[in-house]
């Protein structure tokens, strides 16, 4: 089983966009098709509360012929057009969707961060975890987001093994950063978030880029598109994850990055399992 994540910053950028940086994303998606994945989970859609319009559905459809797809977008109280996710899955899996609500900080659980899909065996879920945001003015709301999420986690691991993507807007370790001594202040590297992570793999999950590749250092998720040397430098962060139950982690086969060439931002990260 092949499983792909991607933030891909704006699914209507990247699907209606006229932009060489639009042409970038479309390339990444198209490369996404060809890896044939059984499940593509989306963070980071920016689409309206509505959802795709009939134009994005057209395109997707025509794109991904032999997906279903769900999604879940900001809603208010929530800011339109913020955050979101979607799921394309292959028609013949037929998984039992959810939209959990955790219990988080409002207005988090309007804007659309998780989307689970149940499987008979084990489930997928997606999130993408709030940005404690510039100045750290988010940092507590996020503490209390990464509690309930391990919760809600954890209660899911109980009844079936649990596959969970996403980007979780955390470099775990010095290793998964280029600059670590210059960030500990930084959203996405502070000591609460790092913690935070640490007690959600110790509630029985784990990092499995880590468990396939070890400790390789240099091999990033995330590039700011501010910084213009950061993607030529290879000055990243790796932020996005496929975490599996401890008890399914040995399947793993395969957990990397995919290539995005030149674009900045995220680039989609690649699960293989035997499961």
């Amino acid at each position: 089983m092949i499983l792909i994540s991607w933030n891909i910053d704006s699914l209507n950028a990247a699907l209606t966009g006229t932009s060489s940086r639009a042409e970038e994303t479309r390339q990444v998606l198209k490369a996404i098709r060809n890896q044939k994945a059984d499940v593509i989970a989306i963070q980071e859609t920016k689409l309206r509360a509505t959802g795709p319009t009939k134009k994005h559905l057209d395109i997707l459809t025509t794109e991904f012929p032999q997906y279903d797809l769900v999604w879940r977008s900001a809603e208010e109280p929530a800011r339109k057009s913020y955050a979101g996710t979607m799921f394309l899955y292959k028609k013949d899996l037929n998984p039992v969707v959810s939209f959990p609500v955790i219990g988080a900080p409002e207005p988090m659980d309007n804007e659309g961060r998780i989307i689970t899909l149940e499987f008979p065996n084990y489930f997928v879920t997606q999130v993408y975890t709030p940005n404690s945001g510039s100045g750290l003015k988010r940092l507590d709301e996020r503490q209390i987001w990464d509690d309930r999420y391990r919760k809600y986690l954890a209660k899911l691991d109980q009844q079936k093994p649990v596959l969970a993507s996403g980007d979780y807007n955390c470099a775990h370790e010095e290793i998964d950063l280029k600059h670590p001594d210059n960030n500990h202040h930084s959203a996405g590297f502070t000591d609460e978030e790092r913690i935070g992570f640490s007690k959600l793999l110790q509630a029985g999950f784990t990092d499995t880029f880590r468990k396939v590749n070890g400790n390789i250092e240099g091999v990033y998720s995330w590039w700011a598109q501010r910084i213009k040397t950061a993607k030529i430098n290879n000055s990243g962060w790796r932020i996005d994850y496929w975490l599996t139950s401890n008890r399914i982690a040995n399947l793993v086969k395969r957990s990397e990055m995919m290539a995005t060439g030149a674009r900045a931002d995220h680039c989609p990260i690649l699960l293989e399992i035997t499961i």
